[in-house]
């Protein structure tokens, strides 16, 4: 009867001498009541049998009782110390947990990587390096957020992703940007509009004629205006389009001139159902980028993705 008394009693006096304790010494406590043993413990913490002798009894002075029954097998728990334990346990549990999680995200057994990228980028340029670090990387997860351009920016200030895969020029001075690759942006047309073909155009010319355009809000879309207003145009298109890829069909079945990079129009050039316009203003060239946050650094599995993508 009075040991249910007693206890209960200690224990509030012991949690409120916790803070006085400093970590390393229940660290001791916890592997010697562990393994019942101070060479045991000694031997897991890499310490000295003093030392963990020496700790040991410190804590017993501090705390007032006494928590280990000393014995040439070892050490024996007092009613105290397996309070005390019982507790701590589940503590460094969690933190053992932790650092095996960390060892886990380190050793890249496990985490994830957040990406921005552009229709763009995915289709000409990341998809053969994904396949790359999934197969050298398979318990990584990868979560793509396919947004356009302004939209992976926003979500890189925000956080919300590691990296973005995006097309420049980008301004923005909390953004850090890395160049990796040049694109060629052409002008289409279809069968119908063959007397163009050949012809030298002025960007002014094809006012007269529909334009097939991706719509607002995408990078395409606001480096094509900046192209037209840089020769005193200004761009209606008459069909906005929410991807890349559906440019080239549209033009292929005559509904208009597009603006795409080279890529995406390639196949149809080869087998003619377009055609390249011959404009002689010049366009200038974007490029494909990485763009980090420059005030979060990248975790390992990011930093390992951004190396393979080119970035030293």
């Amino acid at each position: 009867m009075i040991y249910f008394v007693i206890i209960p009693k200690i224990f509030l006096w012991i949690r409120r001498q916790l803070r006085f304790m400093n970590f390393e010494t229940y660290r001791i406590f916890y592997y010697t009541a562990r393994y019942k043993n101070i060479t045991g413990a000694a031997k897991a913490l890499f310490l000295t049998q003093p030392t963990v002798s020496h700790a040991i009894a410190g804590l017993e002075k501090e705390l007032g009782c006494q928590l280990f029954i000393r014995s040439k097998k070892g050490v024996q728990m007092t009613p105290e110390a397996e309070l005390l334990y019982r507790h701590l346990s589940k503590a460094f549990q969690h933190v053992e947990d932790g650092e095996q999680s960390l060892r886990d995200h380190l050793s890249l057994s496990e985490g994830q990587i957040r990406i921005g990228a552009s229709e763009t980028t995915l289709h000409y340029f990341l998809l053969p390096y994904l396949e790359q670090f999934r197969a050298a990387y398979p318990h990584i997860r990868l979560k793509i957020s396919n947004t356009t351009t302004p939209a992976a920016l926003h979500a890189l200030r925000e956080h919300a992703i590691d990296f973005a895969v995006i097309i420049a020029p980008v301004a923005d001075d909390s953004i850090e940007i890395h160049e990796l690759l040049e694109i060629r942006d052409i002008f289409i047309a279809g069968p119908q509009f063959s007397q163009l073909k050949d012809t030298p155009l002025h960007l002014s010319d094809l006012n007269a004629y529909p334009i097939v355009s991706m719509e607002p809000g995408t990078g395409t879309r606001e480096h094509l205006e900046h192209i037209f207003a840089s020769f005193g145009c200004h761009l209606t298109p008459d069909i906005e389009l929410a991807t890349t890829d559906l440019i080239t069909p549209m033009v292929s079945h005559n509904l208009g001139i597009g603006f795409v990079p080279y890529s995406f129009a390639e196949s149809s050039l080869i087998n003619g159902s377009v055609f390249q316009l011959n404009i002689v203003d010049p366009i200038p060239r974007r490029s494909i980028c990485i763009a980090v946050n420059k005030e979060f650094p990248l975790s390992v599995a990011a930093g390992k993705m951004v190396g393979l993508l080119g970035v030293t």
